[in-house]
């Protein structure tokens, strides 16, 4: 039986008809663009993640920008993050005129080690009338972005405690986190801002792109509402922002999606519950390691195994669905190569890429569909010893 890492077609099947009324009220109405559908769904979101603000934008990588810039990032600060992510953590530092700095990750979750942050602030920096400063460059620290890897949100009560401590915003990048908590906060909640993507492949995702900051702050919302409108109000700027608006159509869309997110996350609870039971007997994978503070949507079920690459291809050659997040690390891209990093640098983060592999999770997913990915699994290592 093959079995696909995502299906999103049964995921609409049962909203059809709402999704099919969004499309057709903005054609009757032609509204395309932000509009009272983007409000609305501004508002609610807001109140789902329990934040007195949320900011429609183009992508969540513009969310990361947005959130950047409107904290005060400016070109040639520093911003430290982790290098086990999806490219846009980092890339949209660059955007924004920082400069990434990483550090590794927990063995565990892979979500980046609070106890590093801690120690390269009290080994390097240095609080200034301009703020933190690294005393080896004197580059400006502009802010932390903790990424909630995999729907998982990292340590946030150690992050936050830290950065109070230093003054330093942080920036939560939840882009596969929607709906996740920390002890019972919601990711985007516990940070200065929260960034979300609405990929269509994630648990609440668009029928296009689209993303959303969170935020306590009306004045930081305030300016990200500036910064996607070009940096101004209608042909007044007061700075150069840049084109990030929410297409009323998508705001739509996710609407319809947002009262029907938990059930949703119900599903993916549930099939990642039976794994964790399953893969009990098989003593070479490791399940996902959930920290008793988190509440985990599993935006990906990733296991650990030291024969990965020979698994991947067993699996995708028995019509499994299968991918790898992340094989080739941020600080080895070469892209990055101007930051001066190689290999080495992060052990955990390299090690974790070589073992890592996410398999189907999401909640329509049938028993038999999740048997045969157990049994598939269960198969390869009892072939190969």
């Amino acid at each position: 039986m093959a079995v696909p890492l995502l299906d999103i077609s049964r995921q609409h099947q049962p909203i059809l008809e709402d999704l099919r009324s969004v499309f057709n009220t903005a054609l009757e109405t032609s509204r395309f663009i932000k509009g009272p559908e983007m409000e609305h769904l501004e508002k609610e979101f807001a109140e789902y993640c329990g934040t007195e603000r949320a900011v429609g934008c183009a992508s969540g990588t513009d969310a990361l920008i947005l959130a950047l810039m409107a904290v005060g990032v400016k070109p040639g600060d520093v911003v430290l993050t982790t290098p086990f992510t999806f490219f846009a953590s980092a890339g949209a530092i660059v955007r924004a005129g920082g400069v990434p700095l990483f550090l590794d990750i927990l063995p565990d979750t892979f979500n980046i080690d609070p106890e590093l942050l801690s120690g390269w602030l009290a080994d390097n920096c240095s609080v200034t009338s301009r703020g933190v400063i690294d005393r080896s460059n004197g580059s400006r620290i502009g802010a932390v972005m903790p990424v909630h890897l995999f729907g998982q949100l990292a340590d946030m009560d150690r992050i936050m405690t830290i950065c109070n401590d230093w003054q330093i915003p942080v920036v939560e990048d939840a882009c596969q986190a929607v709906g996740s908590k920390w002890n019972q906060k919601r990711a985007g909640s516990l940070g200065t801002a929260g960034c979300f993507s609405f990929f269509p492949s994630k648990n609440l995702g668009a029928l296009g792109d689209g993303g959303m900051v969170t935020t306590d702050s009306p004045e930081l919302a305030d300016r990200m509402v500036s910064l996607r409108e070009h940096g101004g109000k209608g042909y007044i700027h007061e700075e150069v922002g840049f084109n990030s608006r929410l297409d009323a159509i998508q705001a739509g869309f996710l609407r319809v999606k947002l009262a029907h997110l938990e059930n949703w996350h119900k599903g993916r609870r549930r099939n990642a519950r039976y794994y964790n039971k399953a893969f009990r007997g098989v003593g070479q994978v490791t399940v996902p390691v959930i920290k008793k503070e988190a509440w985990s949507i599993y935006n990906q079920y990733t296991i650990k195994v030291p024969e990965r690459d020979e698994l991947l291809n067993y699996l995708r050659k028995h019509g499994i669905g299968c991918a790898v997040y992340y094989q080739l690390p941020l600080h080895l891209q070469k892209c990055f190569e101007r930051l001066g990093y190689g290999e080495g640098d992060f052990p955990v983060t390299e090690a974790v890429s070589k073992e890592v592999i996410s398999i189907p999770v999401f909640g329509e997913l049938t028993e038999e569909e999740t048997v045969e990915v157990v049994e598939t699994i269960r198969a390869f290592y009892a072939e190969n010893g």
